[in-house]
This record gives structure tokens, sequence and C-alpha cells, in this order.
């Protein structure tokens, strides 16, 4: 065998400038498929962090009590005790349960809510808004709001309250200034604007406040429990696994945030399966490379496989060398085509700093030991067909060319 990888070697130099060449187009398919792999994946991981990265992965909500129904021994309903308009359904065990969740594997932070709707009021100036009151220190448990800060602190104590940009400016409010914010309970509080955000959602930044929980519970009058608990996972694609989980923990309906996004995930596997389409194109194209190359390698060294065969040299042998020379070629081929990939991807911002306008490259969705493992079976396969030509040349005939 050392003597069969011995000859395939001394083959590929014979012929420098061909090999350096056949080399070099696996290199370059090699590359390609690295380069589709970094931005398919990549394009998937901005998206998703685009419209998941900024909303809760599970969500567990109150549910609404069912109107009371008080029916007569015959049957016939007497009184049924309408829902409410201003009752809002409570978590009222949520203190119990946060340590629990929080205990849960993958489960990154945990967010204790009470939401509502209100009305903003400066002077003669109203808006209605879609109130969120969370605890001081978890601010930025869900959403980064930190991050979207524009102006002032994103700090929730009593008494303050965080506005987008587009509702800051429609109600010409400024850092420090006093506004009066109604619920829909009908309770008032005189807050002070402690920062304004801009997360680019218009929805969000012009009709969103957020208030301390304590101010929530004020002007929603619920001295105890909140109305949902959001949580954050370090990989949100195990929302669903987790969501079981806490379901069987606490038995609350945890919903994850893949229940309403079929769209969504159905847009990404058929931007998977693009992707796959056009690396095993790639790799298609290596395979029929590396094969014409060999037959015609086969072909111009008809004589000297006929003096081995006739020196005794097996069909066995002959085939060895020439998918040893295969995988060699595949082999040189994909590594420097993975390198190439590699740094021509290290320019590129990582996952975490995606920036708008630029392409979304992922360097660590390379593929790269992949596409070096792929690149050399493509090869080898490629050279079966060649090797089997070469194995059945008649000696006699061989020499006499």
């Amino acid at each position: 065998m050392l003597y069969a990888l011995k000859i395939a070697t001394r083959y590929l130099t014979a012929s420098k400038a061909q090999t350096a060449l056949l080399v070099t187009g696996v290199a370059v398919g090699v590359f390609i498929f690295i380069f589709m792999s970094a931005l398919i994946g990549g394009l998937a991981e901005f998206i998703l962090s685009r419209t998941v990265g900024d909303i809760s992965h599970i969500t567990i909500e109150a549910e609404t009590d069912d109107p009371s129904v008080l029916i007569s021994p015959e049957g016939h309903v007497l009184v049924v005790a309408e829902r409410g308009r201003t009752r809002t359904a409570t978590l009222s065990e949520a203190a119990t349960w946060l340590p629990l969740i929080e205990g849960v594997p993958g489960v990154r932070a945990v967010s204790p809510q009470i939401s509502g709707a209100g009305f903003v009021t400066r002077g003669a100036q109203v808006a209605q808004v879609s109130v969120t009151g969370v605890e001081p220190g978890r601010e930025s448990a869900i959403l980064d709001l930190a991050g979207y800060m524009v102006e002032g602190d994103v700090r929730l104590g009593s008494g303050l309250i965080v506005l987008g940009r587009d509702l800051a400016d429609d109600l010409a409010l400024s850092i420090g200034q006093t506004l009066r914010l109604e619920s829909s309970n009908g309770v008032t509080a005189a807050l002070t604007l402690s920062g304004i955000f801009k997360t680019g959602n218009g929805s969000m930044d012009s009709a969103r406040a957020f208030v301390s929980l304590s101010t929530a519970r004020t002007l929603y009058a619920m001295p105890q429990g909140v109305t949902r608990i959001e949580i954050k996972l370090d990989d949100l694609n195990a929302a669903d696994a987790t969501a079981l989980r806490i379901r069987a923990l606490t038995g609350l309906d945890a919903v994850p945030w893949t229940d309403g996004a079929e769209q969504l995930m159905e847009a990404l596997n058929a931007q998977a399966q693009t992707g796959y389409f056009l690396k095993t194109f790639a790799l298609i194209t290596i395979v029929i490379g590396v094969a014409s190359a060999l037959l015609l390698s086969t072909y111009r060294r008809r004589p000297e496989i006929g003096i081995m065969r006739a020196m005794g040299a097996g069909r066995g042998f002959v085939i060895f060398v020439f998918v040893t020379q295969g995988a060699l070629i595949g082999l040189m081929g994909g590594i420097m085509g993975a390198a190439l990939g590699y740094l021509a991807l290290l320019p590129f911002p990582s996952r975490d700093a995606f920036e708008p306008g630029t392409l979304p490259m992922d360097i660590t969705q390379g593929s790269y030991g992949l596409a070096i493992t792929l690149t050399v079976i493509g090869a080898i396969l490629a050279s079966i067909l060649p090797a089997r030509s070469a194995a059945r040349v008649d000696p006699v005939t061989a020499i006499g060319q």
C-alpha cells in the first residue's frame, strides 16, 4: 500500500501544472461551499435576531376566569356574571414559580411583568400607550432596552417612566419633564421621564411605555401577582422543549415563541433548502472536475499502467493507486479551500455584531470540517470510474501504444 501511495504521489508531481490547476478548482468549489454555509447560516441568525431576539422566547400569561353562571336544578340559566372590562387576570403565585423557572437549564433570564393599556397626558395632548411594568434591574432581561436608549437612563424606579422616541417627540417631551399616566382602571400617576429609547419598530417606539413593577401595581390595583412572565433562553431553538419542561414543573401554560410563527419557520426552512441545493451543486462540480482529470490521466498513462500489469500488479493495486490519487487531490483542495474561506470570512463582524446594510456572514457556520470531509469523499467517488477503467487496461495493448 505504501508503494501504491508512492506511485500516486509520483503521478501528481509529474504534471505539477495540471495538479495545481485541479487542486485549485477543488479549492474554489470548497470555498463556495463554505461561503454559502456562512452566508445562509448567518442570514438565518440575522433574521431570528431581528424577529425573535427582542421578544420573549417563552411566555406565561394569566388566563381570565370564565364568567360565573348560576343554573337552576331544572337546568335553566338563572344568572350570568359578566366579565368586568377593567378586571385583569393575574398570576397570583408568580413569586413562588420564579425560582423554579430560573433553575431550568437553558433559561437565561426571567421577567415578571404587569401589562395593560393607558393614556399619557401632557397638557392638552393625550396619547394611548401600552404600559409594561418590570422589576428594576430586569429592564433589559427580555428587550435590550439599555442598548436602545438614545437619551437618559434605562433605570426604572418609583415615579419614573421610559418612553419611545416617536411618542416622546409627539408629546414634545424631554428628559426630566413630568407627565401623567392614566391606566385603564382610571388610576392616575404623575411620573418623570427618565429615558427615551428607539428600537426602529414604529409600533413600539410610538406606543410603548415602561414603568417599574411597583408603579404598575398602583396603576392597575394589583397588590400582588403579575399578568405575565416572560422568559429568555440561551438557545431560542430549544424553546419548545424548555416550554414543555416548565409546564411539567409548574403546571403553567408556557407558550414558546414558535407557536404562531409557522410562516417564519417555513421561510427559514425554504432558505435552508436553497442553501443545500447550492452546496450540492458545488460538490457536483468538484466531483465532475476530479473525474474528468483522472480519466485524462488514465488515458495518458495507459503504457505505464500496462507495464505495471505486466510486472504482476493486480487490478486492485491499480484501482488503489488512482483512488489514492483522487483522495489526495480532494484533501489538498479541501484544506486549501477551507483556509481561503476562513481567511475571507475573518473581516466580517461576528453574529453578535451584525449591522444593517452588511452581509450577515457567520464565520462559525462555515462547516469547514464537513466541507473537507465531503470533498475527500466526493473525490474518492469521482476516482472510482477512472480507477476501474485503468484496471481493465490490457497489458499487451497498452504497452504497444
